[in-house]
């Protein structure tokens, strides 16, 4: 006799004995996939678009600006193409796109970021899709195996991600100069350039490996006054953190297609001075 206890006939995740047995997959009825199919529509462009720069290894420096993809171009051949903060660290034998080097660390640092796990978690692998939206695996590990558990290293990608940062701050400061590299320069690019290095910022100071190094482990914040000022800016902006993730995305995409058209030739940077 059936006790209304038994496994579901499709039993897997969150449907085993111990749960209520309900035929439906869900009770919800609004568009809950909506969310979950915007995230992974978002970032399966931003790979797409990333990748097809990263290989395209040409058009990334219009004097003054470089693109934030290969910055800092570590290859010979970028060093003798431009006056940027360039360490030919890589010779004539690297035959690769200069970007491969760099952009394992930013990328790196949002692959372990705390909420982009969450999006392409929901996104891509249904784990979970949504709130109170069963996942359709049969069992969950977390990130105890591998290869989940190389998530730990998200906070020794987030100091690579500050040298990175502090790169891209050095790139804004050039930006304030013409294609001859006089200063005293400010046209569209370097509006672009400021609003992506304010939203890099943001968004790697609003990281919670950056709260836990600003307040955590502190017994009595009351004796560490200025940490706890600078843990209550960083909560602050931990708050948006979702926001400043994508918004930061967005601009360093576009910072990276302004630099791409003007080395297209597609058109003249406006010169506002």
């Amino acid at each position: 006799m059936a006790t209304g206890t038994e496994p579901h006939p499709n039993s897997g995740g969150v449907r085993t004995g111990t749960r209520a047995a309900i035929a439906a997959p869900h009770l919800r009825t609004d568009r809950w996939w909506l969310a979950p199919a915007a995230t992974a529509a978002g970032l399966l462009a931003f790979v797409v678009y990333s990748t097809w720069r990263a290989f395209a290894d040409a058009r990334y420096y219009a004097a003054p600006y470089v693109s934030p993809f290969y910055s800092p171009c570590l290859a010979e051949r970028c060093h003798t193409m431009h006056a940027g903060p360039n360490a030919p660290v890589f010779g004539s034998w690297w035959g690769i796109s200069p970007a491969i080097i760099i952009l394992i660390f930013p990328l790196g640092f949002r692959l372990t970021c705390y909420y982009y796990r969450k999006a392409y978690y929901r996104g891509f692998w249904l784990s979970p899709p949504a709130c109170a939206v069963p996942e359709p695996h049969r069992k969950y590990t977390g990130e105890t195996r591998l290869p989940l558990i190389l998530q730990n290293v998200h906070r020794y990608f987030f100091y690579a991600a500050l040298l990175v940062a502090g790169v891209l701050t050095y790139d804004t400061v050039l930006a304030f100069r013409d294609e001859n590299y006089r200063w005293g320069h400010m046209g569209l690019g370097t509006v672009v350039f400021l609003v992506n290095i304010l939203l890099i910022w943001a968004y790697t100071l609003s990281c919670h490996s950056c709260r836990h190094i600003v307040g955590g482990r502190l017994k009595h914040f009351s004796r560490h006054p200025v940490r706890y000022r600078a843990w209550g800016v960083v909560s602050r902006l931990n708050d948006r953190h979702m926001q400043l993730a994508w918004a930061s995305l967005v601009s360093v995409a576009l910072a990276d297609f302004y630099v791409f058209l003007l080395a297209s030739g597609a058109f003249t940077d406006p010169r506002f001075f």
